[in-house]
């Protein structure tokens, strides 16, 4: 099982002033240390479980640029963007930007949008969930035909595009791996079998049967299950001292018996000196032989 950093708070002790340096410090010690991918929320404002939406929250795209000239190893993503934040052929050039210029780490992280409030905050398109969801699948349509060799038009219900150009194209051919996050059993899992080289679920008591859900979907659509990789968020917190860490390896060994093969997750103070040094060596190498 490989481990993940998703760094979802940019509320630090030094403030702004200091963002920049803390950011290259955390992303590089991780790299150091063995974590698998690196990854940023695409949210505009502090989400609510993390903190108020006055907190410090930076953009993706800008922040993986960032990171990705100060790493050399980690994969790049957002967890995840935003479907309705940026138009499909836009969102296609960022991914491809990021990749090139990370030297072929990038990924393409996606969701069908959730928060209403800070969309209607800053005048960003939130449509139906049902809207959000066709967009979802049109933008993955046209992100795969920017990334191919047909430079065609698109024609969709809510996107028109005239000519698909990418240039230059991406260095992961065919094309940068795509997550989908979420859970929704009917419309989100049908689109990782049918699009996705991996799914995000959260670790809990429903985690077999989304798979057994993701199997299905798989099966109608004619898509080998395990192509596609298995990835849980969770909580990456070991304690003030340490004292989690047996119950955190407990539970990333009881997902990892239902395949999950990468744990993506949050650290606690991510910022303090030490804290992902302890992961990678109390966690990172264990996980790596379940």
């Amino acid at each position: 099982m490989k481990i993940g950093l998703h760094i979802a708070d940019f509320t630090y002790p030094a403030g702004p002033a200091g963002l920049a340096d803390d950011l290259a410090r955390i992303a590089s010690t991780a790299e150091e240390v063995g974590f698998a991918r690196i990854s940023v929320m695409d949210h505009v404002w502090q989400i609510g479980v993390l903190g108020p939406p006055e907190h410090d929250m930076l953009e993706a795209y800008t922040a993986l640029g960032y990171l990705a000239a100060r790493t050399s190893k980690v994969e790049l993503l957002a967890w995840v963007t935003a479907v309705t934040y940026r138009e499909p052929g836009m969102l296609a050039k960022l991914v491809s930007t990021l990749d090139v210029l990370s030297k072929g780490r990038a990924w393409l992280g996606i969701g069908a949008a959730w928060n209403g409030d800070e969309a209607r905050g800053l005048g960003l398109p939130f449509p139906s969930t049902k809207e959000r969801f066709e967009r979802l699948e049109e933008t993955l349509q046209i992100c795969l035909q920017m990334w191919s060799e047909d430079d065609g038009p698109y024609v969709g219900q809510h996107y028109k595009l005239d000519r698909t150009l990418n240039v230059p194209q991406t260095l992961q051919r065919p094309h940068p791996p795509i997550l989908i996050g979420g859970g929704g059993e009917k419309k989100t899992l049908r689109l990782v079998a049918q699009y996705a080289q991996a799914c995000n679920l959260f670790g809990g008591p429903d985690l077999e049967r989304k798979l057994d859900i993701l199997r299905g979907h798989c099966e109608a659509v004619g898509r080998d299950y395990d192509e596609i990789e298995k990835t849980v968020m969770v909580p990456l917190d070991l304690g003030g001292n340490g004292e989690k860490t047996d119950e955190l390896l407990s539970s990333l060994q009881a997902m990892a018996g239902l395949g999950v093969q990468e744990a993506h997750g949050w650290v606690p103070r991510v910022w303090e000196p030490g804290v992902l040094e302890r992961i990678g060596k109390d966690v990172i190498p264990a996980a790596e032989e379940m």
